[in-house]
């Protein structure tokens, strides 16, 4: 492939590495990765509330990985309550596993950035066959999408096995008790998966730049060497 056409493919991947960027660290910040409805059940127990009126005693939750926002409804109007998973939540949540998905995502930023760089220095600079070159733009995007993946299948274990939403709904609360009633990624989340992506669309791309899977350059290099072996 021309080389100008490499570096337009280049540059492209580039800039959507650096988007990436971008929009995981947009992610981090926001309060919509998990959205949901809880359920007073003290509340509706004591009045034997069924059908529409068990709508007075269900209330929203809303949360990302740093703080989030819930409006209580037990009967008597909603109040909302804003709460921070630092310092607020450590002693109610899996909190290792937490600081864990937050981690992975940092990584992610970071290796999204380098890719970034990988990407403008193969358009536009003279790589040669280390980790600056093919090796190094397949490994950057491939841990990319390792930690994407990784990312979301943590916090979800975390939503789901360990009931997060549920001990947020219950955290200082003495008398009412409040049960997750439904529950749903949100935006937020998704943009993971969108990165995820992303990256996987950047390995597509730097093939179509004619660049081979390294171990598919060893393999077909053996291939001739031994080929050339048995002509001598």
């Amino acid at each position: 492939m021309p080389s100008c056409q490499k570096k337009i493919i280049f540059s492209v991947a580039g800039v959507l590495s650096f988007g990436c960027v971008l929009i995981i660290a947009a992610a981090m910040g926001t309060q919509f990765w998990v959205q949901g409805t809880v359920l007073c059940t003290t509340g509706a127990q004591l009045v034997n509330a069924t059908g529409q009126e068990l709508d007075k005693f269900v209330g929203r939750v809303n949360y990302g990985l740093f703080h989030g926002q819930r409006v209580k409804q037990c009967g008597l109007g909603g109040r909302p309550f804003r709460f921070s998973f630092f310092p607020n939540l450590v002693e109610v949540i899996p909190a290792s596993l937490h600081v864990t998905v937050i981690f992975f995502c940092v990584v992610l930023i970071c290796f999204s950035s380098v890719a970034t760089g990988f990407f403008m220095y193969n358009a536009f600079g003279s790589p040669y066959e280390t980790l600056h070159g093919p090796l190094g733009l397949y490994l950057w995007n491939f841990v990319c999408c390792f930690c994407s993946c990784l990312v979301m299948i943590l916090f979800a274990s975390e939503v789901k096995l360990h009931r997060l939403s549920d001990h947020i709904a219950n955290f200082n609360e003495g008398t009412f008790v409040y049960k997750t009633h439904t529950e749903q990624f949100d935006h937020s989340f998704w943009l993971i998966f969108l990165t995820f992506l992303i990256h996987g669309l950047n390995i597509l791309l730097i093939r179509v730049a004619g660049i081979q899977f390294p171990f598919q350059e060893a393999k077909e290099s053996d291939v001739n060497t031994g080929a050339s072996d048995l002509m001598y």
